[in-house]
């Protein structure tokens, strides 16, 4: 019992990583109707600059939190303006090649600047435990979960009570509606691909201490995917729910499946769900009269 109770929140921890990111992927596409595959590679730039404002320009943790958080969320808004927001309208297989590529320049531009070699920086949660009862709880982990939890319930505040997050609600529903209201759709757009990168930089700074950082942690981005398809593509507390599940399945095939179950158990589980249910745990099915 020890041993599962240790696994299940060790599971919760990885599984809020890919609950962040696949809210970064519900929220563009929500509001654009865009698959961004290029999501957990904003989660390493994130990750990154958090590193190079505490060893390049020796900030402390909680500000180089929020620079590169904030770093990244302007950097959200231009890759739209400036890039994604001419393809608007283009086929979805324009659209996906297109972050796809993204992907890569992230990564080589990454590589370029701060190298292959593995990255790592001080926490205030590095080599910390809690113990509680007879089990323990690495300081890292429970930041994870802390900060997922934090994360989602500001996000559910803005967007509830602020006139932006609501604006977001209305566009992600009829974009020509909104329009039609006076929501500055394009702006809004923008907008929302703030919030994905700001999502995304702070998947990766909470994930940096647990596997250190390099210019591959943004193929994380492919298990929290599935994350998403998982809850339904549609649905933003599916998308955290479906990255709980992932987490915690993969913790327990890691120990109790034949060895290389735990790089694909989530892949098999989403098979096995969208045979069930193909809109995905929490998602709706679109129906169109003709």
């Amino acid at each position: 019992m020890s041993e599962i109770v240790q696994l299940l929140l060790n599971g919760l921890a990885a599984g809020c990583i890919y609950g962040l990111v696949a809210l970064g992927f519900v929220l563009i596409y929500k509001a654009t109707e865009m698959v961004n595959f290029a999501q957990g590679d904003l989660l390493m730039l994130g990750a990154f600059m958090a590193f190079a404002l505490i060893e390049g320009f020796g900030l402390n943790y909680w500000l180089a939190f929020l620079g590169a958080v904030l770093f990244m969320a302007v950097f959200g808004y231009l890759l739209d303006t400036v890039i994604l927001r001419q393809v608007i309208g283009q086929p979805q297989f324009a659209v996906v090649m297109l972050t796809i590529g993204l992907g890569f320049l992230f990564r080589s531009g990454a590589s370029m600047i701060w190298g292959t070699e593995t990255r790592a920086f001080a926490t205030p949660f590095t080599d910390g435990v809690v113990k509680v009862g007879g089990f323990i709880i690495a300081d890292v982990n429970l930041s994870i979960v802390i900060g997922t939890a934090l994360l989602c319930g500001l996000l559910y505040a803005f967007f509830r009570f602020t006139r932006i997050g609501v604006a977001m609600q209305a566009a992600s529903q009829n974009q020509l509606a909104a329009y039609y209201m006076g929501i500055p759709v394009k702006m809004i757009f923008s907008l929302v691909w703030a919030i994905s990168a700001a999502v995304a930089a702070v998947a990766g700074i909470l994930l940096a201490p647990v596997s250190l950082i390099d210019v591959t942690i943004g193929l994380i981005g492919l298990k929290a995917f599935a994350a998403a398809v998982l809850g339904g593509f549609g649905s933003i507390p599916g998308a955290v729910f479906g990255g709980l599940v992932i987490g915690v399945i993969e913790q327990f095939s890691g120990i109790y499946l034949p060895e290389g179950f735990k790089d694909v158990a989530a892949y098999i589980v989403i098979l096995l769900v969208l045979f069930a249910r193909p809109q995905g745990l929490f998602g709706n099915i679109g129906r169109k009269r003709v």
